[in-house]
């Protein structure tokens, strides 16, 4: 896979404002490894190499288990390695990124809200939308993982 161009060096400032989001999710106060599963979970239903592998290792040097990630995308059927928090962020995540399948019904709105206060949702909202455009933009643009780069 050949890289198609830069986009951080050709819109450094698009570059820096789709950052300025990120920065507003990490001290948004959700936690931090929760907002890193739900990157993982929609990168791999974008198929985004990039993310896939940024991700991953981002929750590796967290701590978390293998057996957690080799699940995730059958997290329905993780059992008690996916917590009632863990659940509901992944439902939702899944739910907004497919948005043009799902429609997020009311169902997954009131599944979520029984977990997250307002704030809370508009926040992982705000962050499954980001990485949402995060995956597009490596997807579209070729961003080449680093584990094929060899580092």
């Amino acid at each position: 896979m050949t890289k198609r161009l830069d986009y951080n060096q050709i819109a450094p400032n698009g570059a820096k404002a789709l950052g300025g989001v990120y920065g507003y999710v990490m001290q948004s106060g959700l936690p931090g490894e929760l907002v890193d599963l739900v990157y993982l979970r929609v990168s791999q239903i974008n198929n985004c190499a990039y993310c896939l592998d940024m991700h991953t290792r981002d929750l590796i040097k967290k701590g978390v288990k293998v057996e957690k990630l080799a699940l995730l995308q059958a997290w329905e059927e993780g059992g008690s390695l996916f917590s009632e928090t863990e659940r509901a962020a992944l439902a939702w995540a899944e739910s907004v990124t497919r948005v043009a399948e799902t429609g997020v019904p009311d169902s997954a709105y009131e599944a979520a809200r029984s977990v997250f206060d307002e704030k809370q949702l508009v926040d992982l909202t705000i962050a499954i939308s980001l990485m949402n455009s995060y995956n597009r933009m490596a997807i579209s643009f070729r961003n080449t993982p680093q584990g094929v780069l060899g580092n």
